[in-house]
């Protein structure tokens, strides 16, 4: 058979499952996880030849893990997910219960919000951290393979709604294909109300070893460059490079506009310390604009990682995005589609390869500005 489509069926919370489709060389094994507080989380694994893909329908089709060449990408997380969202408390009066399940290599923030937490003036929570679409269930998931391209895709449905809020609904795809190092992400989001609405989309890929080590690097084509506070201007000067682990290390943000080519492509690396490996973020700047450094180089057990993070707009409070024109409007019945392409590069000519392509759109001088400024960044 040339071309399958599997439609996962509803799988009983209560009882651990597998099932598998496809071959040896492309296929997926779909599980449902019964220890912990994995208990109940759904897994699928998409095989293509040497690439295994990792993804989460229970916790809003995020990308788990990957792997490419027997080389992970990903991180290690405290949290050692994958955490159902029955222990995730968004809504807890901090606003960062959403830390509680984070591990994923590729983790969506948004619908309605996706930024810092925010609070009224009573010092209730508003919204929480990075929003809510990364801890809800995806519907109408199903898997499609293709022999004859040699391609493995999967599909699902997330409903963000509240009654009297909003209907915002997200579509995705997320595909690998035996030619290619590259995940494709494919995503739409949806209007479903009869009035106005309006989201925001933060694309959180994180990474550790073995691509993050001490002498890493990360290489992209800025037109402006700021730090998010005062704590991230003291290390402007390193900002794209990375040291060893370090236990007494605190968190660095960067906030970026980069430049993109005739076809509004902007592409991002992350290397090894001798560039023998990386990963690669294609995507569109038309419609992912803005993008963040999130530098995290604590220690090993505390979860050494940095995240990569195209978006919509800059994660701040979103009453301060919506002031600055960062959201997105969406009439009613309106969608917007987002694409972005993650490289797994195994080898020194792979990571040679999307060095020329970053360099090739770079600008002699770009902005670097040393002070967070006051319409990128909330105070």
């Amino acid at each position: 058979m040339k071309h399958q489509t599997h439609k996962l069926t509803e799988i009983a919370e209560s009882s651990q499952f597998q099932m598998t489709g496809g071959n040896d060389s492309l296929g997926f094994t779909l599980k449902q996880l019964g220890h912990g507080k994995s208990i109940g989380v759904q897994t699928v694994n998409l095989k293509c030849g040497d690439k295994n893909l990792t993804i989460l329908p229970t916790r809003g089709m995020g990308i788990w893990k990957a792997e490419n060449s027997q080389v992970e990408f990903g991180w290690d997380s405290p949290i050692q997910g994958p955490v159902h969202p029955m222990w995730v408390p968004l809504s807890e009066p901090s606003g960062l219960g959403w830390l509680d399940g984070f591990d994923e290599m590729m983790v969506r923030c948004g619908l309605a919000s996706n930024g810092a937490p925010e609070f009224d003036e009573q010092g209730q929570l508003i919204w929480p951290l990075h929003g809510r679409i990364a801890n809800l269930p995806a519907s109408d998931v199903s898997i499609d393979i293709d022999e004859a391209t040699k391609r493995i895709a999967i599909r699902g449905t997330v409903d963000e709604n509240r009654f009297h809020i909003q209907r915002l609904q997200l579509k995705t795809e997320i595909s690998i294909q035996a030619d290619s190092d590259e995940i494709t992400i494919t995503d739409t989001v949806s209007n479903c109300s009869d009035r106005p609405a309006s989201f925001q989309m933060l694309y959180h890929n994180n990474f550790g070893a073995p691509i993050l080590e001490a002498g890493s690097q990360l290489f992209a084509p800025i037109k402006k460059l700021a730090p998010r506070n005062n704590h991230a201007a003291a290390g402007l000067s390193q900002w794209n490079q990375f040291g060893p682990p370090d236990a007494g290390y605190a968190e660095q943000v960067f906030f970026m506009e980069l430049a993109a080519g005739p076809d509004n492509d902007s592409i991002v690396l992350l290397t090894n310390a001798d560039q023998s490996k990386g990963v690669s973020i294609r995507y569109d700047t038309a419609t992912l604009p803005c993008f963040s450094l999130w530098k995290n180089t604590v220690g090993l057990s505390d979860g050494y990682v940095t995240g990569l993070e195209p978006a919509t707009n800059f994660p701040n409070p979103r009453s301060f995005e919506e002031t600055k024109g960062r959201v997105t409007p969406l009439a009613p019945g309106q969608s917007q589609s987002m694409t972005l392409h993650l490289g797994m590069l195994t080898n020194t000519n792979s990571v040679a390869s999307v060095k020329e392509k970053v360099e090739s759109l770079s600008i002699s001088n770009p902005e670097i500005i040393a002070v967070p400024p006051a319409d990128w960044c909330a105070p």
